[in-house]
């Protein structure tokens, strides 16, 4: 499990400083963030990129740091934490691709590591027996002596 840990640091700092640099960018440039002009957001809510950006780097940047430095006390909760951030960053892609109307080689790669972000959290989970471990696994064992009892 030792692996998983480090993986789940690993993706959380990855994505986490990214969010940061680039929900600062769009906080401190509303307008053309990193060169991306507003005319972007044609088909989203927003007339300029300063609310995206500050839940970028609030909830992204900042939630996905957190988590990554959560290893550090060990805690119980640290999978539904990780789940959180990771389906976090999951639904925030593919708002991104719906509001923009595109999707790029970037949007294809962070939606993956959210992915497996969350696959790895859902591994934290069943190793603490937590839920929605916990239910799967007794659902599992009620199914095994089932079938071992008709066969």
């Amino acid at each position: 499990m030792k692996r998983v840990h480090v993986s789940l640091v690993i993706l959380h700092l990855f994505v986490g400083i990214g969010a940061l640099f680039g929900g600062a960018a769009a906080i401190l440039d509303p307008h053309t963030p990193l060169g991306m002009p507003a005319e972007a957001l044609k088909y989203s809510p927003f007339r300029n990129y300063l609310v995206p950006g500050i839940i970028l780097f609030t909830v992204i940047g900042i939630g996905n740091v957190a988590s990554a430095l959560m290893f550090r006390f060990k805690s119980k909760y640290q999978g539904y934490i990780s789940g959180v951030f990771s389906g976090a960053l999951v639904i925030w892609i593919v708002v991104q691709c719906i509001m923009l109307r595109a999707v790029v080689f970037l949007h294809v790669l962070y939606f993956v590591i959210g992915l497996v972000g969350a696959a790895l959290s859902m591994m934290l989970l069943f190793e603490q027996d937590l839920f929605p471990a916990n239910i799967v696994k007794k659902l599992y064992k009620i199914m095994a002596e089932k079938t071992d009892a008709k066969g």
